[in-house]
């Protein structure tokens, strides 16, 4: 018989007692309450949730703005006005959108692909959905001279169609006017104007600073004409820098004043330039009215009186908005009407800014990237031929002698090459070109500047200006060296002659070699001296005059392709990532409010690419890694954008801001 009062075996207490609670981990025994360790713990885990939380609803909001951003084949209405926002720079190739930028709220310039513009207004003419075409130059900031030039070629190829094309500004520019005078009607606000400035300006020298400042350039270059460093060894432009970029610079005016003048034969543009005050007095102050008296302008009104005009022509998308045109923007254009891909494919692989060791994202020519996209090309079993975009001032011997390998290896496949020169293909530009087939350029493309140059900065006087020395021992004549603290010796600045005097010597053989010149010749051209298009042809460095469509042609004609073909870039695609990132942060917005209007916010953005223009100079101090093949002049050919990250400056920079205090 059992006893029912027994304890059970799990209760020693009795079954009638109250059961005690045991305490958890981290709780304080001794208060029964909830330990601090704990609280700490409980407070993270629901930070973590709350932050699962929050990324989970970003993702969704990411892929809604994606979806949403992204140009939608379906056009807005049915027919209506090409408009075509020039809102920042025009390029070869647009640089990545930062994201980390993008989210901590900064601006960066839109830019338009060239090849994207061209393209819309070539097809826009000869669809009827397209009943005219707007040019909203209004925050354009301008790009190469060969980008302009082909962009108003493709305006006359609308208005050979008889499609009206509209320009708009409120202030016009040497590179905005360059655009709008293909026009048929070309817009100015009432205070706004046209002011034509031409190619030239001034750089900073440094030389002084650096003097006061004990820092020594150790400088190691070839070419009478490889002005690069000079800015570093002078107080002044030399004498024979300045002969070169006269010569250049003239060449692109000249070219420069017969496009335009041919697009607007009975504008007054020669006397207007000549005394641009004095027209404007003699209108009585007016800008406007003065590009209006010399036919520069056919209308002067506000953008609403513009509009409305716009709307008279192509109709309107909402009849209660009067002043609001029927609007086909321009992305929404080019995904509607994507290039054929009918045929051969031929390989197009640009090479856009400056070449750079390694891998770089879209908007600097990385030796890496450029280089595995060649190779990429050539691996491909389709591929007939490649066509090799430069636009360029050049950049890391090393780098563009990785390009140049790589082309070769389509060489060794007998793929044929062909180059085509944009806006700039110089120095290290002009390398990566030696091994073409056939070299392509226009007269306002600057080539040349076939010269190398390396240079050290080392700050040993600086720091004897402040009490420090620097002190050790050396094992041979090379330790240590090059030494930036303790100075550099003669041993190393003689190696280092040496070596860039090799590299010149390679650079104009390579020349020689595939202009099937005597390097004598080549001698006289090269000294690191920068050529215009037209004098580039005579000269030999170039074959033909041309753009993209006849290099592809070129090309297609080499790989003895029958039939259609088509371009095939390789080049980097944009991360979905940053497209989600650039469409949330709403980086459209910010851009338009970043571009400037009028006179005073194009000095204001002058203001700005004088200092990005300081950054890139005192970065070079910083490139230490490898002998340049680099054009510095010739960025000011290129669309002004911040190409290359500042980071390498940081370090030069901070050590002045210190020695400054």
């Amino acid at each position: 018989m059992t006893d029912s009062t027994a304890t059970p075996p799990n209760n020693p207490a009795g079954p009638w007692a109250i059961p005690v609670r045991r305490p958890l981990p981290g709780e304080d025994k001794r208060k029964g309450g909830t330990s601090f360790p704990r609280k700490v713990w409980n407070l993270l885990v629901g930070i973590k949730d709350a932050l699962a939380l929050i990324f989970l609803l970003m993702f969704f909001a990411l892929l809604f703005g994606l979806l949403a951003g992204r140009p939608n084949a379906a056009l807005p209405v049915s027919e209506g006005a090409l408009l075509i926002d020039f809102n920042g720079v025009v390029s070869e190739q647009p640089s990545d959108v930062d994201p980390l930028a993008a989210l901590s709220g900064g601006n960066q310039l839109k830019e338009l692909r060239t090849r994207d513009v061209v393209h819309a207004l070539e097809t826009a003419a000869t669809d009827k959905r397209v009943t005219s075409v707007v040019l909203d130059l209004d925050r354009f900031l301008g790009g190469g001279q060969v980008s302009l030039a082909e962009i108003g070629a493709a305006v006359d190829k609308v208005r050979a169609k008889n499609k009206p094309v509209l320009a708009f500004a409120t202030a016009y520019t040497t590179d905005s006017y360059q655009i709008a005078a293909h026009a048929s009607e070309i817009w100015a606000d009432g205070i706004g104007g046209v002011a034509i400035a031409g190619p030239g300006g001034s750089r900073l020298y440094y030389k002084g600073l650096m003097d006061k400042l004990g820092v020594t350039a150790h400088i190691y270059r070839v070419g009478t004409f490889k002005s690069a460093v000079e800015p570093y060894l002078r107080s002044d432009q030399s004498p024979e820098a300045k002969e070169a970029d006269l010569a250049y610079a003239g060449a692109l005016w000249e070219n420069w004043l017969t496009d335009v003048k041919k697009a607007r034969p009975k504008a007054k543009i020669d006397a207007f330039i000549a005394d641009t005050a004095g027209a404007v007095k003699a209108a009585g102050n007016d800008l406007s009215k003065a590009g209006v008296d010399a036919g520069l302008i056919d209308k002067v009104g506000s953008r609403m009186a513009f509009s409305a005009r716009v709307a008279e022509i192509s109709g309107t998308s909402d009849d209660n908005r009067p002043w609001e045109f029927a609007a086909i923007p321009l992305e929404n254009w080019v995904a509607a009407n994507p290039v054929s891909e009918a045929g051969a494919a031929i390989a197009v692989v640009p090479v856009v800014g400056e070449i750079v060791d390694g891998e770089a994202p879209n908007g600097s020519a990385g030796g890496d990237t450029v280089a595995q996209h060649i190779l990429g090309a050539v691996a491909d079993s389709g591929t007939k031929a490649i066509v090799l975009r430069v636009d360029s001032p050049g950049g890391s011997v090393l780098a563009s002698e990785q390009i140049r390998q790589a082309l070769l290896q389509a060489k060794a496949k007998k793929l044929p090459v062909v180059v085509s020169m944009a806006n700039v293909a110089a120095s290290g530009g002009y390398w990566i070109s030696t091994p073409a087939d056939r070299i392509f350029a226009e007269p306002e493309t600057i080539t040349g500047s076939i010269g190398v140059f390396g240079i050290i900065p080392s700050f040993d006087q600086t720091l004897a200006k402040i009490g420090v020395n620097a002190d050790g021992i050396a094992t041979t004549p090379l330790s240590g060296q090059p030494d930036v603290f303790g100075g550099v010796n003669d041993e190393f600045n003689a190696l280092a002659q040496a070596s860039v005097e090799d590299i010149y010597a390679r650079f104009t053989g390579l020349v020689a070699k595939s202009r099937k010149q005597p390097i004598e010749k080549i001698r006289t051209i090269a000294e690191g001296r920068v050529w215009a298009g037209g004098t580039a042809r005579q000269i030999g460095l170039v074959d033909q005059f041309g753009g993209l469509p006849d290099a592809l042609a070129a090309a297609a004609k080499l790989a003895k392709i029958d039939g259609a073909f088509h371009a095939k870039y390789y080049e980097e695609e944009q991360s979905e990532f940053s497209k989600m990132i650039a469409s949330l942060t709403g980086g459209e917005q910010e851009q338009e409010a970043a571009a400037p209007r009028g006179w005073f916010g194009i000095a204001a953005m002058n203001r700005d690419l004088v200092q990005r223009r300081l950054v890139q100079d005192l970065s070079l101090l910083a490139k230490t890694g490898s002998v340049q093949a680099a054009c510095l002049d010739c960025r000011a050919f290129l669309p002004a954008v911040p190409r290359a990250s500042g980071r390498e400056a940081q370090g030069f920079l901070a050590t002045l801001a210190l020695l400054l205090k």
